[in-house]
């Protein structure tokens, strides 16, 4: 199972990242590692798997042997003497292969379990690397109010200087100044925002919520998508699960018709004679053994028969939910590939436009040196700016986050 855990991870964790720096892709590793040994769901999980394994030592046994005890009150007699007391013991066993078709179903319902597991661990890998890509996104977008916050105090620098000559109002200064306060007030909304989110992984993590979540410096938008293997989708657990459920309502119905079979009992009873009196004989006072063979036959068979019915409706039942979770699957798929499209074409786009804002932004600071500005002007270059700039930010996230999806979906 572990070999299992680690190519799971290492294929989920390097795809995405194969075009970012190795230092990113250890952290996350390390951060999805840490989540997969010690999240409470996925040791839930674990645990039913084992308790379900563990079912096939209960069922691989025999009926308990039957023992009886009888003393005669009215001792009976009998030509060798008086009968004292009757002991007996009988023992009912299955029909041939019952018991190995018992251990087939259980085993069959522990690989269903199973796939759970793994169910369980792809989520939870998905639930992290989006963590951390919100995070990756909530600090980028708190260093861009700083760099803002800044260029505006310099823009303030600028319009109290005009203001002294005459070619500012102190109109301006205040616009500046509560532009500035209201960046801080998003970067401080931000900065809580991130202790959330940082509260969610460590949670996943299953540590204490206050312990600090570093994140990459920088996330570039890859040059070129991976490849999508969409025909891996019909192998994720989530089907395979279904298939297994499906092998074990077989194996329940091969249970069934061993269990409409005859059982075969033995039995052997020992009655004790006491001795007749005052008589000499061969057999006098011979105790009586008495094997016997039973043998139980199902005649009232409609308890089988609707168990067979129930089966092969659970059969179809289980056809019909595979194909449904096929079809979201199928959905969430398309989406996420579509999504990862568009955050590359909004990434694109918000790139051209953060250089014509910048372009803008250059033409200001001549116009300062010419001796005219409109701080209006200023403010809504700014604006602008920091819009592309946060719009470029969460494009690059939804591009991660969406393949991170992906992965989860296709990736074997």
């Amino acid at each position: 199972m572990k070999h299992i855990k680690m190519n799971i991870r290492t294929v989920f964790v390097l795809c995405p990242l194969c075009f970012v720096l190795s230092v990113q892709s250890q952290e996350l590793e390390t951060l999805i590692d840490v989540a997969l040994n010690n999240n409470p769901e996925i040791q839930k999980f674990e645990l039913q798997y084992k308790r379900a394994s563990e079912k096939v030592n209960e069922v691989n046994t025999i009926p308990n042997t039957a023992f009886g005890v009888g003393y005669f009150v009215s001792e009976p007699e009998t030509r060798t003497g008086a009968q004292r007391f009757k002991v007996s013991a009988k023992q009912m066993l299955p029909w041939f292969g019952t018991i190995t078709s018992r251990e087939n179903y259980i085993s069959s319902l522990a690989d269903a379990k199973y796939e759970d597991i793994v169910i369980a661990k792809r989520k939870l890998m998905a639930s992290v690397s989006q963590s951390y890509y919100n995070l990756y996104a909530n600090k980028a977008k708190q260093e861009v109010l700083n760099e803002n916050i800044n260029l505006l105090e310099t823009y303030e620098t600028l319009a109290l200087t005009s203001l002294e000559v005459g070619k500012a109002s102190a109109v301006d200064v205040l616009r500046l100044q509560m532009r500035q306060n209201e960046m801080q007030q998003l970067k401080d909304v931000l900065s809580q925002q991130f202790l959330a989110e940082q509260t969610n992984l460590n949670n996943l993590l299953n540590r204490e919520n206050n312990v600090a979540v570093t994140v990459v410096d920088s996330l570039m938008m890859p040059s070129e998508d991976f490849e999508i293997i969409t025909e891996n989708l019909a192998l994720h657990p989530e089907l395979l699960k279904y298939d297994k459920l499906y092998q074990s309502i077989e194996q329940s119905e091969l249970l069934n018709q061993k269990e409409s079979s005859p059982m075969i009992g033995f039995g052997l009873d020992y009655i004790n004679v006491s001795e007749r009196p005052d008589m000499n004989f061969s057999d006098n006072g011979k105790d009586i053994v008495m094997p016997m063979v039973s043998v139980s036959i199902p005649i009232f068979n409609k308890k089988y028969k609707s168990q067979t019915k129930q089966n092969e409706l659970q059969q179809q039942e289980i056809t019909v939910q595979k194909q449904e979770r096929l079809n979201m699957l199928e959905t969430l798929l398309s989406k996420a590939i579509n999504e990862r499209i568009s955050a590359r074409i909004s990434y694109t786009t918000q790139t051209k436009n953060l250089k014509q804002a910048k372009d803008a932004e250059d033409i200001l600071i001549k116009s300062y040196e010419t001796g005219t500005i409109d701080f209006n002007d200023v403010l809504d270059i700014q604006e602008l700016q920091l819009k592309f700039q946060m719009n470029q930010i969460e494009s690059v996230r939804t591009y991660y986050v969406q393949s991170a999806i992906i992965n989860y979906l296709t990736q074997q």
